[in-house]
């Protein structure tokens, strides 16, 4: 057996760009996408990293989302050919208008409830479904699970499903369900409540779905946890991801050998 084969597979994840994809390693991230002129472009640097709460539970959860939200304009400005998923005129729009449309509802007081805040929750997606129903956003993140897929099992990208059991999607289910719990829990509690309690049950319910989701892939093979993850999955098969073509899937491909690169200098 030779090295390669006893070495331990890297913990990836990563995001789809509207021209590419950024892969997270343990210690670094690596970014490849299409630029205007064809060519593949590459770029990848080291993660930003907060400690003092890796061992406390919510608050952990929180800090790395709030870490992979520090790369990405790290990679803006490392991989200036990279095109955010949010980077369009319609889905800026339809961020305003659902900003907008939000803020009159909460004023209204028949919008109250569970009810209330599951139909803001629903608005709330509509600039991420517009950003994956246009463009080449769904195929590259289809791209990137096939490519992280496909090293983590020893196979080819093609042969491997476009779905995957550690994507964001998975976080949805829990998020929105605990967020809009906690939401019309705090407006039984406050009339009015302000941006500050409205953050602080939004931060919670980030954490607690983070506690979830780490749970899940925990105990990967339980029954509650195979439950857990039917909404993520029929969220990428339906909506998330898109087969990627050759050219998608050799995107994904650089940005796996960039961040294995990186990562393997590192160790």
């Amino acid at each position: 057996m030779t090295d390669e084969d006893t070495t331990p597979k890297l913990r990836l994840g990563g995001m789809a760009l509207r021209n590419g994809l950024l892969v997270h390693g343990p210690t670094h991230w690596a970014a490849a996408a299409r630029g205007d002129d064809g060519e593949i472009h590459v770029a990848s640097g080291p993660k930003p990293r907060a400690k003092g709460f890796d061992d406390v539970p919510g608050a952990r959860g929180v800090l790395r989302l709030g870490e992979a939200m520090v790369v990405i304009p790290i990679v803006r400005k490392n991989l200036p050919q990279a095109r955010l998923p949010f980077e369009s005129r319609t889905v800026l729009g339809t961020m305003l208008a659902t900003s907008i449309a939000t803020q009159i509802l909460r004023r209204n007081r028949r919008v109250r409830g569970a009810a209330g805040e599951a139909l803001l929750a629903g608005i709330g997606l509509a600039p991420s479904l517009i950003a994956l129903r246009s463009g080449e956003l769904a195929a590259y993140h289809g791209a990137e699970h096939k490519a992280i897929g496909a090293y983590e099992a020893d196979d080819d990208a093609r042969d491997t499903a476009k779905e995957h059991d550690r994507c964001g999607s998975h976080l949805m289910t829990p998020l929105l369900t605990l967020n809009i719990a906690g939401a019309a829990l705090l407006r039984r509690v406050v009339a009015n409540p302000g941006p500050g309690a409205q953050a602080a049950v939004g931060l919670a319910s980030i954490g607690a779905a983070v506690e979830v989701f780490a749970w899940a892939e925990r105990h990967h093979d339980s029954a509650l946890a195979g439950a857990l993850r039917v909404p993520g999955h029929e969220l990428q098969r339906l909506l998330g991801t898109r087969e990627p073509d050759d050219r998608q899937l050799a995107v994904g491909q650089a940005a796996l050998a960039e961040i294995l690169r990186v990562e393997g200098a590192a160790a």
